[in-house]
């Protein structure tokens, strides 16, 4: 935990004082770049990047931008005018830190988990490269999370649920593995809870009790964290295994906590994963842990300024 704890003091540095470092990135340049849509994390990082003093870039790869080309040797005779081998060194001629945003496409489980969109940029751009969220990982998310559990906890190490919630689509396990694994190196008691089949990948689960009971699981805890996955394990990678809504979380599920506050990346689907009375609730706070997306990313990019100087 002790690099979590000089990470969330610099946080609260931040938080308690967002323009004190406004001269930091005069007359350097942000670039983010969004492959998948975006809302909270479009908005922070730009607003965090601002407050910097920076300049900001941002581009849409599939609105306004070329269809980009990802594989070598590929005869480029289709849909896809420009190469990433090209693209990703002309984009870091143009600024001074990047951030990416790539989701898991489900098309290779290799591809996904070998990063191969973030990779290239870390290898090609010459530049430093922030996630955005990748496929195997959210950690702006995970850190805006870590605070926000910071600043709400009531004991020094809360019981923090990670719940599996329906969804009509397939989504990807970055947030989810990413903040399991951020929650279990803070050292919380970490319980992860979702039907048999929806097992994440152990690398980022070692050390939290996986309960195939929800209701057990929620019982005592003081954080719930609601989100949907797909499938991680073979031969169901990137499916849709279930849509329970046995598992939506209800007002009947809260009150088995200690009290506890429900939270969510977002956007969320409501009735689906949660229902309006539990998102709508004094103990929701999902708003707070959203504002805290501009304080999480405003860390990491000071901290890379600092080093560029």
């Amino acid at each position: 935990m002790g690099n979590l704890n000089d990470a969330l003091a610099k946080a609260k540095f931040v938080k308690e004082n967002p323009y004190a470092d406004c001269e930091l990135g005069k007359n350097k340049t942000m670039l983010l770049i969004f492959f998948n849509s975006s809302l909270r994390t479009r908005l922070s990082t730009q607003k965090a990047a601002l407050n910097l003093g920076m300049n900001v870039i941002v581009l849409d790869i599939n609105q306004g931008a070329w269809k980009l080309e990802t594989e070598r040797g590929v005869v480029m005779d289709g849909d896809k005018p420009e190469h990433i081998l090209e693209a990703i060194p002309v984009m870091g001629s143009y600024c001074d830190i990047i951030g990416v945003r790539s989701f898991a496409n489900f098309a290779s489980k290799a591809d996904d988990y070998g990063e191969k969109i973030l990779n290239q940029f870390i290898k090609l751009s010459g530049k430093p490269v922030i996630s955005m969220e990748a496929a195997t990982r959210h950690p702006l998310q995970s850190f805006a999370d870590l605070i926000t559990i910071n600043e709400y906890k009531r004991v020094e190490r809360p019981k923090v649920v990670l719940s599996w919630a329906p969804h009509p689509k397939a989504l990807p396990q970055a947030v989810p593995n990413s903040f399991a694994e951020w929650m279990i190196a803070a050292g919380y008691e970490v319980v992860i809870t979702h039907p048999k089949g929806y097992e994440l990948d152990p690398e980022f689960t070692r050390g939290a009790t996986i309960e195939y009971d929800q209701e057990k699981a929620f019982e005592g805890a003081d954080f719930i964290y609601g989100k949907n996955w797909s499938a991680y394990a073979d031969p169901n990678y990137g499916k849709v295994l279930c849509t329970d809504k046995n598992w939506t979380i209800d007002e009947r599920k809260m009150a088995l906590t200690n009290n506890g506050y429900f939270m969510h990346c977002l956007p969320v689907r409501r009735n689906m994963i949660v229902t309006d009375n539990v998102i709508e609730s004094a103990n929701s706070l999902v708003i707070p842990e959203a504002a805290n997306r501009v304080v999480s990313a405003q860390t990491v990019i000071k901290e890379i300024l600092l080093g560029l100087k």
